[in-house]
């Protein structure tokens, strides 16, 4: 099927697709998201105008080619750069420590995505608040499995768009008791539904600005900005203070020991800046944190309640 909608990009900088936007995905059979057996990434989204299904392929380490079908598929295939990394130069980056050298070097395709779609980062960022991931990304498929919306084009198998703002808000109680999602979260989300405008408004404002709007939402805090941040935003600074495991994680390998949170902080503080970059290298450089000793966060299955 011709798309409706297609653009060839050079990017500025070497950009590898994978590791690029791999972080949109929320688990293994997000409805939203698939990697072909092309290798190439599908990817349903809700741009202003409308629902859109995109195919993203790369050629080379910098030429790339975003095709998209769908009412969304022109304002889909316009923010492809974006997505790709294309305002995540990391020219002035300073590593420092070998082990981030090594990994920047063998890693020089990563870069920061730019989704611009701040509700649909918002709403599975708040889904995975305080529960196990497997937990939350099983929450988000039953309900875009419920309530998305079949997705325009070819794809490999079919996909779904998750629901715009009015579709948030519209899911009623019970069909978030049966996709094990508490009331504190399912009221999250039907808030920031109801703040959409002022929600997407963060995509043009700069870091700390958006930071601020987010957390002034009811339900949106440090960590749930920090994830929305490193996915819509394309902040490479941004770290998810308050996560489980990230301090201790960011501890052990940088100094081989426990830490909280303010000590983390304190410890990333020479890459002021590219915070959140040096943690996505610390994972590649093979860092796995503290051996797991201590109690894990249990699976909580609310809809036993």
């Amino acid at each position: 099927m011709t798309p409706d909608a297609r653009l060839d990009w050079r990017a500025p900088h070497p950009s590898e697709l994978h590791q690029t936007v791999g972080s949109l995905r929320r688990g293994p059979g997000d409805p939203a998201y698939l990697t072909a057996p092309d290798r190439s990434v599908w990817r349903a989204t809700r741009m202003a105008e409308g629902p859109a299904t995109m195919r993203l392929s790369q050629r080379g380490v910098d030429e790339f080619r975003c095709e998209a079908w769908g009412p969304g598929a022109a304002a889909a295939v316009a923010s492809a750069p974006e997505l790709l990394g294309a305002r995540d130069d990391t020219a002035g980056f300073e590593p420092g420590l070998p082990e981030l050298v090594e990994a920047h070097r063998r890693n020089p395709g990563l870069r920061v995505p730019r989704s611009g779609r701040v509700l649909e980062a918002l709403v599975p960022a708040i889904l995975e608040q305080k529960v196990i991931t497997l937990q939350a990304h099983d929450s988000w498929r039953v309900l875009l499995r419920r309530f998305g919306e079949a997705a325009p084009g070819p794809t490999p198998r079919p996909m779904l768009v998750p629901p715009g703002a009015e579709g948030w808000r519209m899911i009623p109680s019970w069909e978030w008791h049966r996709a094990g999602v508490d009331p504190q979260r399912s009221r999250a989300v039907v808030r920031v539904a109801a703040l959409a405008e002022r929600v997407e408004e963060a995509a043009a404002m700069i870091p700390a600005d958006a930071l601020a709007r987010l957390t002034a939402l009811p339900g949106v805090g440090p960590w749930t900005a920090a994830e929305v941040a490193q996915r819509a935003l394309g902040d490479a600074d941004a770290v998810s203070v308050g996560d489980y495991h990230l301090a201790n994680f960011v501890g052990h390998a940088l100094e081989g020991r426990d830490m909280s949170d303010e000590q983390m902080l304190v410890a990333l503080a020479p890459w002021a800046g590219q915070r959140y970059r040096v943690i996505r290298l610390l994972g590649l450089a093979g860092h796995r944190g503290r051996p797991r000793r201590g109690p894990r966060m249990p699976f909580v299955d609310h809809r036993a309640r």
